[in-house]
């Protein structure tokens, strides 16, 4: 029994690999077996806020457990990579928000949507990043292509002058899924199917709810996501174990960061520069390296250029938007005051 635990998989030996799954196992039991057994329970900012603390703290912890057994270099990696996991992921949150709210999923049911979407997600993640470690390994120069392709979606993300849409019912992947999918027009409490007559055939069918659609849509965008997310760890490490771990301990703080950033979307106007630049530096980064063999940028150099952008993005945001968030504040005041008014 513990030769086949000493057994190397992927670079590590196969207890590594089951004591993580049965670390991530027990953390999503323990969140949505004990903290959420309530389905009608909504989660507020402060309590989301608490939450992603938690699970970055984790993931902190996890890279103290990688410096203590696999040595400072990786630890330097797994904590960069969770950082720009954790950061590229900020944009995800708010196309979900979009997502859900453009569905009428109301708050109280959308727990149920992210988490199904964060068990795909893991299983996603895992198939992704399985075929990124054999591209690169079977070739390195797989990671110039990963390169040019960072480069290009973070200036693509930089300069584009389209604003995100508040609706998404109108965008050509929502009407393309409609016309082939059966989706109900309204709720059924916190059901994903259904089933009732089709009224094209008149007979019985199994229905999606919009809660199932919102559920489709949440991993299309994870999946498109993860495009950029990937490639950008494996820019900074090729161990695959370093790379699957601190996406996966990304995706579990997703959930938690969600409720936090969707209260203040529009405070965050500015975060996508941010994440542009980190984009850009990620990639350009590999094509330094490549171009000049004798040049290797420290995966701590990485960490703080990142942490940079992104404190620098959310600032920088904060302090844009403070003039809306008080005229909002001001605009409040005066309806109460005049609503207090017309009552006397």
């Amino acid at each position: 029994m513990m030769d086949i635990l000493t057994y190397a998989w992927l670079g590590k030996p196969i207890w590594m690999w089951i004591g993580f799954h049965a670390l991530v196992i027990g953390l999503l039991a323990f969140d949505l077996g004990l903290l959420h057994r309530d389905k009608n329970h909504e989660i507020g900012v402060k309590e989301s806020l608490l939450l992603t603390a938690f699970y970055f703290g984790l993931g902190l912890a996890f890279g103290g457990w990688i410096w203590w057994y696999m040595g400072p270099q990786p630890a330097q990696e797994y904590v960069t990579g969770l950082v720009i996991e954790k950061s590229l992921s900020m944009d995800n949150v708010f196309v979900i928000a979009v997502i859900l709210t453009s569905l009428g999923i109301p708050r109280a049911a959308q727990h149920r949507v992210l988490v199904w979407g964060i068990l795909a997600a893991v299983l996603l993640r895992g198939l992704m990043i399985g075929l990124g470690a054999a591209l690169v390994n079977q070739a390195h120069w797989v990671l110039s292509i990963f390169a040019a392709f960072l480069i290009y979606a973070g200036a693509k993300m930089l300069f584009s002058r389209e604003q995100e849409e508040g609706d998404i019912r109108d965008s050509a992947m929502v009407r393309f899924l409609q016309r082939r999918l059966r989706v109900t027009p309204e709720l059924h409490g916190q059901r994903f199917l259904v089933r009732k007559t089709d009224p094209k055939t008149g007979k019985l069918a199994t229905f999606l709810t919009p809660m199932a659609f919102a559920l489709v849509l949440v991993n299309a965008a994870d999946v498109l996501f993860a495009v950029d997310s990937v490639p950008a760890i494996f820019a900074i490490t090729t161990d695959t174990y370093i790379v699957y771990t601190s996406n996966i301990f990304a995706i579990l703080g997703l959930r938690a960061l969600y409720f936090a950033l969707a209260a203040m979307v529009d405070r965050f106007a500015y975060l996508k520069t941010a994440l542009a630049l980190i984009l850009i530096f990620i990639g350009a980064k590999i094509v330094v390296a490549d171009t000049f063999e004798l040049v290797h940028v420290p995966a701590w150099v990485s960490l703080v250029v990142t942490l940079v952008l992104l404190a620098g993005g959310v600032a920088y945001s904060l302090w844009r938007t403070r003039g809306a968030i008080a005229h909002a504040s001001e605009h409040g005041a005066g309806e109460h005051r005049a609503e207090a008014g017309g009552r006397a």
